[in-house]
């Protein structure tokens, strides 16, 4: 049986942020009130550190972010990057043939720690004002960047996307998916994943995978959940996240993260 929880690690997009952008009053209390009983906080996303404004304006988070799948580990007090991991120039040239060989119509992006890369076709439906710089994928990895997470946008199903890239690019990169509206291929430094950086934090603070809970909704989430004392993905998320997790927290909409927090609080004080 897990421990006592001592770290609460939870996902941001469909697990505590809604569709329309917001986190909702109960789930924000329901975290404070995690903290106040002396719980750390930590959250796991797929986002890069500029996305990361919904924390901080709605919960007033001021402590650290796992970034970018795992790969970056964020300083939200501080403004700074405190680690991380990159894919070499050479892995990212040999996804992006290994992906054209197999698939039409790709369009590729570089998250790296000198900013965003995408090129045109990745770039196309961008709307007005988003800060890249766009050129061919073998001219984005010319100066050997510092890439954190590798993106590859298909026209077809998300799910059959990740599906044929895990057995194409294991030698290479870690793969994953997080959006559920599009076949938009996330890919990490080889070996790092959401669970690999939780881990490490979570050493980092004296504490065990026993003593920690971790909320998430998509297969992004999927190995968090697997290292995580109690792990819940979310009802209403993807099926392989709720078929991985030991537990179900309610849906999003039913404020499901504050729901579980709240009865844990309760156990606590009984």
């Amino acid at each position: 049986m897990p421990g006592p929880v001592r770290l609460v690690a939870s996902d941001i997009d469909g697990t505590i942020l809604t569709s329309s952008g917001l986190i909702r009053p109960r789930v924000i209390e329901a975290l404070h009130s995690a903290r106040d009983a002396g719980m750390a906080l930590v959250f796991v996303t797929g986002r890069p550190t500029r996305w990361l404004g919904p924390i901080e304006e709605q919960i007033g988070h001021a402590g650290m972010v796992i970034c970018s799948n795992g790969s970056v580990l964020y300083d939200m007090e501080a403004r700074r990057i405190v680690s991380a991991q990159t894919i070499p120039a050479a892995a990212a040239r040999a996804v992006a043939e290994r992906l054209r060989s197999e698939f039409t119509e790709l369009g590729f992006g570089l998250e790296t720690l000198d900013g965003y890369r995408v090129d045109p076709v990745y770039s196309r439906n961008f709307p007005p004002g988003v800060k890249c710089r766009v050129g061919q994928i073998d001219e984005l990895l010319a100066d050997s960047p510092r890439i954190v997470k590798m993106l590859a946008r298909w026209t077809g199903d998300g799910d059959e996307f990740l599906t044929r890239a895990r057995q194409m690019l294991t030698d290479l990169v870690t793969p994953t998916h997080s959006s559920p509206r599009e076949a938009l291929l996330e890919m990490s430094p080889l070996g790092v994943d959401k669970a690999h950086a939780l881990a490490g934090y979570a050493k980092t603070l004296g504490l065990s995978a026993d003593e920690t809970i971790a909320f998430g909704d998509m297969p992004n989430d999927i190995e968090m959940l697997r290292w995580a004392g109690r792990g819940y993905a979310m009802a209403g998320g993807h099926p392989e996240a709720i078929s991985a997790a030991p537990g179900l927290a309610p849906p999003i909409d039913e404020d499901g993260v504050a729901q579980v927090l709240e009865g844990l609080l309760a156990e606590n004080v009984g």
